[in-house]
Order: C-alpha cells, then structure tokens, then sequence
C-alpha cells in the first residue's frame, strides 16, 4: 500500500513538473522590471511593514513595485506610503459583501502554511487559495516575501521563470524544529536568500544541506523620519514596539522601578500596542509607577517621539535587526539594550554607540540606563557615536545592495553572470621568503596544530 502511495506522489510530481516546464516555455524573458513583495498585513504596524515600504520606495525608482498583502484588515495604512508603490490585497476582510465559498474556507485551517508559523493562525484554507492562485498566475518578474511561512509557500509554488527572494526578519534559531527542517529543504529553490544580520547569515550558511543560487546579508536601512536629533537635555527615557512577551517590556517597567527610585524625575515611555498591554498596565499600577512609566499607544510619527527623549532601551529577549534602535541612532539618542545575540549585538557597539547589558537581566538593564542618566559625558558620547553608525545603513547605500542583487540574479537567470575575482594577495615585503608549502598530510604553517 505504501508503495503504491509513493508511486501516485510521484506520478504526481512528474505531472506538476511537467505543468512548470510548459508554463515556463511560454513565460517572457526573465525580468527584474515588475517587483513583487508578499507581506501578511501592509495596513499593519511593525517593524517588518515600516521597512518593507522603506524598500519598495527606493525600488519603484527603477521598478514597477507592488506589495502583496494577504489581509486587509484596516482602510488606511499606518505608515506613509510611497505614491509610485502599488497595493494588491488577496483577503479583504473588511469587505462584508457575502461569498459562500469564501465563508466556508475562511473556517477552515490553513494545509499552505506550517503550523508552526508565528502567523498560522492568521491564515485559513481561503487565504491558501489565494495565495496560490497569485503565486502560480506569475510568469516572470521578481517575487520577493517576507516571512519564513511566506518564504516556504513561495519556493513550493513559483514558476522557475520567476525570480525569488526570500527575506528573513527572525533568526533562523529562533524557529521551531519542523520550521527549521522545511527551510533546509525548500529554501534551495529560491534564487536568493537575504538575511539581516552577519549571524543569521551565518547560520543559514551553516545549515542549509543545499542552499539557493544566493545567500546575502542586507541590513535595513534608517527610514526618512521627521523632525531633528534629540538635544539630549529631556529626562525621558523611550521604547517602541509591539506589547508581546517577546518584547520584554514587563522586565523593562521591573528595572524602571530601581531608576525610579534612584532618578524620579525621569520618565520612561513606551508605545505601542498588543496583547500584553493590559497586562502592563496593571504592573505600572501595582508598582506605583503611574506618571514615571507611560503607555501612550502606537504613534504613526516615531521620529518626532524620539526626537523628545534622551535615551531608548531595548529589552527585547531576541530581536532579528530591530528598526527601533536603527531610528534612535538616527535621531542621536543614547541607547541601553539587553545584548541579544543577533541584531542588538551586532547593531551597537558596547561603549562606543550603546551600553550592551546581559539578556534577561533587570538589575543590569536598570544599573545601564542609570549609567547612562548619571553620566551627562558618556551620554552625549553614545549619541555621536550612535549617528556616526546610522550614517552606514543610509537609504541609498543599502539600496545599491539591492540593486546589485538584483541585477546579478537577472545575470544568473540570463547566463551572463561572471563571479567575480578573489582579491589579490598583497605582495610579500622585499626580501621576505615566501611561507614554505607544509609537508604532506600535515597542517600549514598559518594553521594551529589539533587541540591548540
């Protein structure tokens, strides 16, 4: 019985294939002229949304760019948009217009999707008909996503004409071990594989038995923010992002506590919104703290808030490559984060743009930004040194990354790639004997000896 199961699995995969190559026989050249970016909620806020529009604005000088967006489920976007980026939405749930089919399946799980999936539950069998029919209805162009499910559903499904790119904004450890175990074997019939940080690079490097045409490590870029750098002269200390466990906030009002008692003019401010915000609020009650910490809500102006503070704290438990501490740096403000082992540490430099402080740590995180109040000098150092780092992940440096993958990809598909030469060895000083070859079997002379 089982072989006959594998036997009709594989007649089946012979037939899709063959679908593929006649579909592919009639596709127009391969093209980076239209860009696709799949996203789950473009109306939404976060950091993902902020900077997938930061990317298609810099992309629509050049190309014909549309975000994809699975659900719609607000009439505004949150965040300013591009006039020259176009918006598609597969599911419009604001839409009341009856449709049975559409009722039936939106009952219904989603089988696309992994259940491991941070957004599984956002998904049904009506988002997975969607997305499927967009996906199969392209025949050349780039499709990029922006999530591990979206990233998966993609290189099942994309026509080969189709260049892909799959974009990670969470660490690749970080995914559960059937997550994980989909990615290795999928994510190489992708074209490209772009992470955020140089670990997660490293990871995807490290792991993936077969890997895409291309792996690339591209930052995000700062984006255009009202308003000026902070003065510095504000008590007030700020943190912006979704209220979820994630985010650690319950740990940040905690060391606010030992601030508070040693600073109370100082106030600190959180915005956002999320399932933990009630939760918060209570803990400020409880602790006394009504009037030193603030729960303000989300704010579609995040420049001109952070313009108002002196210092922002990240107290997240693991961050991808937040966007947050990208703004404060941008508007000069001093920044105290938990040392997050992928996007924060790389991201700050420990005393020289930033005070990194151990993960999970109330006492450190508090005993930091303490630091940081009581030390007018080491506060305005961090500032200078943190706009001296924004400066490296300016909009159009990071979008010159993106237009030479874009246009090696293109090369690839084209066959007029050529890899580029390895850098030169500097010559050897005159007079200096070259390193004599090492003995056969044994380790070079730059190598150490096993065990040193």
């Amino acid at each position: 019985m089982r072989a006959l199961a594998r036997k009709g699995k594989s007649a089946v995969v012979r037939l899709y294939r063959g679908y593929n190559r006649r579909k592919v026989r009639k596709a127009p050249p391969p093209s980076t002229k239209q860009v696709r970016i799949l996203l789950l909620h473009a109306y939404g806020m976060g950091g993902t949304i902020r900077t997938v529009f930061n990317l298609a604005s810099y992309l629509a000088k050049e190309h014909d760019v549309e975000i994809v967006s699975i659900l719609k489920e607000a009439e505004e976007p949150f965040f300013p948009v591009d006039p020259r980026v176009k918006f598609r939405f597969l599911d419009d749930r604001i839409d009341p217009s009856p449709d049975p089919l559409r009722a039936m399946l939106s009952k219904m799980p989603s089988k696309l999707i992994p259940k491991e999936e941070t957004a599984y539950h956002r998904f049904n069998l009506w988002t997975d008909l969607k997305l499927a029919r967009y996906i199969r209805s392209l025949d050349t162009g780039v499709l990029m996503a922006t999530r591990p499910g979206l990233n998966l559903a993609m290189a099942q499904l994309a026509l080969p004409s189709v260049i892909t790119i799959g974009q990670e904004h969470v660490a690749l450890r970080t995914q559960a071990e059937p997550m994980q175990e989909l990615i290795k074997w999928r994510y190489r019939r992708l074209d490209a594989l772009v992470t955020l940080t140089k670990a997660d690079l490293r990871d995807y490097r490290e792991t993936l038995p077969k890997k895409p045409k291309k792996l690339a490590r591209i930052p995000n870029a700062v984006p255009p923010m009202t308003g000026d750098v902070s003065k510095l002269d504000a008590k007030v200390a700020i943190a912006v992002g979704r209220m979820t466990r994630i985010k650690g906030f319950h740990r940040l009002i905690t060391a606010w506590e030992t601030v508070a008692a040693a600073h109370p003019d100082w106030t600190l401010r959180i915005f956002g919104a999320g399932p933990q915000e009630g939760n918060l609020r209570q803990q400020i009650a409880e602790a006394g703290l009504e009037g030193k910490v603030e729960l303000p809500g989300p704010t579609t102006d995040v420049g001109a808030e952070l313009e108002k503070a002196s210092i922002y704290v990240m107290s997240s438990r693991h961050e991808g490559f937040p966007m947050t501490i990208l703004e404060a740096m941008a508007k000069g403000l001093a920044i105290v984060s938990f040392n997050s082992p992928h996007g924060p540490k790389e991201m700050i430099t420990h005393e020289v743009d930033g005070l990194l402080v151990k993960p999970r740590t109330n006492a450190n995180l508090a005993a930091g930004i303490i630091r940081v109040i009581e030390d007018e000098q080491l506060r305005r150092e961090l500032a200078a040194g943190a706009l001296e780092t924004a400066r490296t992940y300016d909009v159009d440096a990071i979008g010159e990354k993106w237009d030479a993958l874009l246009a090696e990809l293109l090369a690839r598909r084209n066959g007029t790639y050529v890899r580029p030469e390895p850098p030169a060895e500097p010559p050897s000083p005159a007079g200096t004997p070259s390193a004599a070859p090492a003995p056969s079997g044994g380790p070079s002379p730059s190598e150490p000896p096993a065990g040193g």
